[in-house]
């Protein structure tokens, strides 16, 4: 299985207490979890799985990183064919580099990067671990969105590093501004009938001036509310309460 150039292909977490991170997600999303062990039989990394397909993964955080007051977060993975020269077109165009490519293992090659914004992403060129098995089903990653200030640049700057195209969502003339992104998927693939790759949502100024441009990764679940309440008993909070949108 190999998924196509610019396609968001994973997503993992980095917490302080990932065995806490693990019975917490497990229980909420129903996966199953399957602790990797390096040569030394230390912890490395956690695959979370729904119905004995891979679906996202769980880490610890970098030493340091709560002291810097960097929070848990979800990290977006991209597919690139070459992600020496992806990374090159990404400082070509205005972005960062936060980790420079590395090898993990015989998975794969990543690098961690951040737009001229500041809104951070990870490249991944794909070895044995070519990303989720599960898509847009209960449980599984099915929407990737960047929210920003300035969506004409980040389309820009997107559009010539990754090679996505962009569509208005209900044209023109919608009230607000969204932007869905395109990108070519290979006929015959798990993806091949849905042409949308993830979106852009402009932050206006409702956002508090102190959230910076982000990417945020959505899980589809069978039911919104049922989800909501049992995040509540397993000790979670809500940041945005549940409401309809029009792509519902």
């Amino acid at each position: 299985m190999a998924y196509p150039n610019g396609l968001f292909s994973w997503t993992d977490i980095s917490l302080p207490d990932p065995q806490a991170g693990s019975r917490f997600y497990t229980e909420l999303f129903g996966w199953a979890a399957a602790d990797q062990q390096g040569p030394d039989d230390e912890y490395v990394y956690t695959m979370l799985s729904k119905d004995g397909r891979a679906v996202a993964g769980l880490g610890s955080q970098p030493p340091g990183a709560a002291d810097q007051g960097i929070p848990p977060m979800w990290t977006s993975y991209v597919t690139v064919d070459d992600l020496d020269a992806a990374v090159g077109r990404w400082t070509a165009a205005g972005g960062s580099v936060l980790m420079p490519p590395m090898e993990i293992m015989s998975a794969g090659k990543m690098a961690v990067v951040a737009d001229p914004e500041g809104a951070v992403l990870a490249l991944w060129q794909a070895g044995d671990h070519a990303g989720a098995e599960l898509f847009n089903a209960p449980g599984a990653m099915t929407w990737n969105e960047l929210n920003t200030r300035d969506s004409a640049a980040a389309r820009t700057f997107y559009g010539e590093v990754l090679g996505w195209g962009f569509d208005r969502f209900g044209g023109e003339d919608a009230p607000g501004e969204y932007w869905l992104i395109t990108l070519d998927k290979p006929a015959g693939g798990p993806l091949a009938k849905d042409a949308y790759n993830g979106g852009v949502l402009t932050m206006d100024d409702n956002w508090p001036a102190d959230v910076p441009a982000h990417w945020m990764v959505y899980f589809n679940v069978a039911d919104v509310d049922e989800t909501i309440e049992r995040l509540k008993n397993l000790g979670g909070s809500v940041s945005v309460p549940a409401f309809d949108t029009p792509a519902a």
